[in-house]
């Protein structure tokens, strides 16, 4: 069973949006869920900080021993931190996707769309748990 917090907000494509302490700026990872199905992660490919994204956009693509997918924006904003642990270290996301495995912060364009993300029901439904 995967680990799903409550305080976290959740694409269908598997993201996780927490908010960090600093005002309309949210932290995101992929969830306990899509690291278990992805496998051992060898490489993180993140964008550069000030990058802008779009919400749904492709923000880069991570690697593991089965296959390689592509990482999607679940909101709309600018890149003001990326993990840069992740270099060195990119099997973080598989010991503590919702900790030291988060990939980027964004500052997001528009706040409301955080609420309209899932929320930890609604996610534990999509990936029928």
């Amino acid at each position: 069973m995967s680990n799903i917090p409550k305080d976290l907000r959740y694409t269908a494509d598997h993201e996780y949006v927490k908010k960090t302490e600093a005002p309309g700026v949210v932290q995101v990872g992929i969830t306990d869920y899509a690291q278990g199905e992805l496998g051992d992660v060898v490489y993180v490919d993140l964008p550069k900080p000030k990058a802008s994204v779009g919400k749904r956009d492709v923000f880069g693509t991570i690697e593991a021993v089965k296959a390689v997918s592509e990482l999607y924006a679940p909101l709309a904003g600018e890149v003001v931190e990326v993990n840069a642990a992740l270099e060195k270290d990119p099997a973080l996301v598989n010991r503590d996707p919702y900790g030291a495995g988060w990939m980027i912060k964004v500052k997001m364009k528009t706040p409301a769309d955080f609420d309209g993300l899932l929320g930890a029901d609604a996610y534990k439904q999509h990936i029928g748990e």
